[in-house]
């Protein structure tokens, strides 16, 4: 990671909610902004901020999240993301996050990442599928 991953540094993502972001088992008229969808958001707009700081061959991996979903949002409505780093400990980066769609306030969040070296993330996860081939031909 470079030195430029401080607390403070922000990113803010604008995206339209489109038909596959929403839910469909309410109806054409009850169309939202899925939490899943959300949640995915949240941390692709996080994964992108570390990658604007990151290493050649450094990537991040979701740790964990916490996700207030306060009001729906409708299809096409138009959406605001806003995810600053609010520690940095080693590899373990902490962020808040904001959202708000064109009328209200719809998310707060917080997400934590994990800064991974991809090849040596690759090595362990080869050694695992080793390990699970080994227990499978038991």
């Amino acid at each position: 990671m470079k030195e430029t991953l401080r607390p403070g540094a922000s990113k803010t993502k604008r995206l339209t909610v489109d038909r596959d972001r929403t839910i469909s088992f309410m109806g054409e008229e009850g169309r939202v902004y899925a939490t899943p969808s959300l949640v995915r958001d949240v941390e692709q707009t996080c994964r992108h901020l570390l990658i604007d700081h990151a290493d050649p061959g450094e990537e991040s991996v979701g740790m964990e999240i916490s996700l207030r979903h306060l009001a729906p949002t409708l299809l096409d409505m138009e959406v605001e993301i806003v995810v600053t780093v609010v520690a940095v400990d080693g590899r373990k980066v902490m962020f808040e996050i904001a959202a708000k769609d064109e009328v209200e306030p719809i998310a707060t969040s917080t997400h934590t990442r994990f800064v991974v070296d991809v090849a040596k993330r690759q090595e362990r996860l080869k050694a695992k599928a080793a390990k699970r081939a080994a227990a499978r031909a038991e």
